[in-house]
């Protein structure tokens, strides 16, 4: 088959650790990787965001997520005609990387977004019908991409699954005014529910959201859920780790990895440190690694500042490390020279850290949320804590680090669970088959071909502002000078033109 993979805002050659950078794009990267080696064609469709990135990059799938700065590694620039059949064979595992022209080509919050979503579509759109070889399937990750390929879908007359990664009501629930997405958002979600062939929920309770909150049919549903490198995350011996890192060989080390943004709850973390030293009595250190540069430095990452006041004001400064931002390839090291990997955000999708800390044969103390309630067994591979609470926290971490045994065998518990169930050729194998099945189907009954246009315009009462016009090659979308997106824009692109569709 020949796939398009749709990730607007995260890109599988970033830099993961930043603020829009993390877990989707160490997904989209592993995905399109094990569908190439799968041997199907695969092209991944994401914005750009540098004026020194090429058009498109053959990308040989090295090192997931891990560099987004204009000199890649087994990486070089191509063109479109002349290869739009893919570049990939069984063996290859090669994938081609297009980057979307939609805004301006630099970085931008994934909240600002949305008024570039319908020159993201139109330049897909041109780019399908301009290729030797039609596509077979889109496969959307997070909504604005979903947004933005659910009308090239409909045109091209393939189907569509989309992968959310985060639910809009479930992120306003737990976030509330920290949330800068406009509410046009839940509208959106709510129309890529009713419309996609396929909906890919990450674990169980990503599912009961769909069905609950969105009015999912269950039937629609599949569930498969995200996954971790073997080739990367291994256990290996902790004291050496440890002296690679020059951390303390006697010291009880907690390790929190992923984006500085405050609902991953890293102060939590830091207080629970302070309990476990003051309270519990234990010479606990913590490393927190993650940011938006390598040299942490509150310029470059505004939440920085704000944690280390949180260090000062309980005491713990000097024994709280902020490593900053680490490649991939030196991950496997943090996690092997931690005691335990600690993770509280307030509500998680589904969370990669937790089951990369598995496969390194380490317990893993999380929040009782999302994706961490399913990937961690309470009890089992470590110990699930309500998030906010750093006296809880603190108790579980005092269990572990009074009973070494039982964290050693908690951590050979999650890297049995990790081998059975998270890694990721079985997450190509599962996707794979499900693409396949649905490609099947639309062979038999495929979607009616709908002027899209027409019918947005139609049902919006408005002219397609926001849609760009690939007849004559213009686009119009709202002001970007007004941070939010012009409120048009998602009913034009959606507009329940193609409702017919699935009913």
């Amino acid at each position: 088959m020949k796939i398009a993979i749709v990730s607007e805002h995260a890109s599988p050659i970033a830099q993961a650790g930043g603020v829009d950078s993390g877990g989707q794009n160490i997904y989209v990267a592993h995905v399109a990787r094990q569908l190439a080696l799968l041997g199907h064609s695969v092209d991944v469709f994401t914005r750009l965001d540098s004026p020194y990135l090429p058009v498109e990059i053959e990308w040989n799938g090295g090192e997931c997520g891990s560099a987004h700065n204009g000199t890649h590694n087994g990486m070089r620039s191509g063109t479109h005609k002349g290869a739009a059949s893919g570049i990939c064979n069984g063996n290859s595992g090669g994938v081609r990387i297009v980057h979307v022209p939609a805004g301006p080509a630099r970085a931008i919050p994934k909240e600002n977004l949305l008024p570039y979503m319908g020159d993201f579509a139109s330049y897909m759109e041109r780019y399908f019908a301009s290729s030797d070889e039609a596509y077979d399937l889109i496969h959307a990750n997070f909504f604005m991409s979903a947004l933005a390929s659910l009308p090239v879908a409909r045109s091209a007359g393939i189907p569509l699954a989309v992968t959310f990664h985060a639910l809009g009501r479930v992120r306003r629930m737990h976030q509330a005014g920290a949330d800068l997405f406009p509410d046009s958002r839940f509208e959106i979600e709510d129309e890529i529910v009713r419309c996609a062939d396929r909906i890919i929920a990450e674990c169980p309770e990503d599912r009961h959201d769909l069905i609950n909150l969105y009015g999912a049919q269950p039937e629609r549903i599949s569930m498969v859920p995200c996954g971790f490198d073997e080739d990367e995350m291994r256990p290996m011996d902790a004291a050496q780790a440890r002296q690679r890192l020059g951390w303390d060989p006697d010291a009880f080390y907690l390790l929190q990895l992923g984006r500085m943004v405050p609902r991953k709850g890293v102060d939590n973390v830091i207080r629970a440190l302070a309990r476990l030293r003051n309270t519990h009595g234990v010479n606990a250190r913590l490393c927190v690694v993650g940011g938006n540069a390598a040299n942490p430095s509150e310029e470059d990452t505004p939440e920085l500042g704000r944690l280390r006041g949180i260090a000062e004001e309980e005491g713990v400064a000097q024994f709280v490390e902020f490593a900053g931002r680490r490649g991939r390839n030196q991950l496997c090291r943090y996690y092997c020279a931690a005691d335990v990997f600690v993770t509280t955000p307030w509500y998680e999708p589904f969370g990669i850290t937790p089951v990369e800390a598995m496969a390194c044969a380490k317990p893993v103390v999380g929040s009782d949320t999302g994706g961490i309630r399913y990937t961690v067994v309470d009890g089992k591979t470590g110990f699930l804590v309500p998030p906010k609470d750093p006296d809880a926290l603190a108790g579980k971490l005092n269990i572990l680090a009074s009973d070494r045994a039982l964290a050693r065998s908690m951590g050979l518990a999650g890297r049995q669970r990790s081998m059975r169930l998270f890694t990721w050729p079985q997450v190509g194998k599962q996707l794979a088959g499900i693409f396949q099945e649905m490609a099947a189907a639309h062979a038999v009954v495929p979607h009616a071909r709908l002027d899209l246009r027409d019918e947005i315009s139609r049902k919006a009462g408005l002219r397609p502002a926001g849609l760009l016009d690939a007849r004559r090659g213009d686009a119009r979308h709202g002001d970007p000078r007004r941070g939010k997106p012009d409120a048009r824009t998602p009913g034009m692109l959606l507009g329940g033109a193609v409702h017919t569709d699935l009913a």
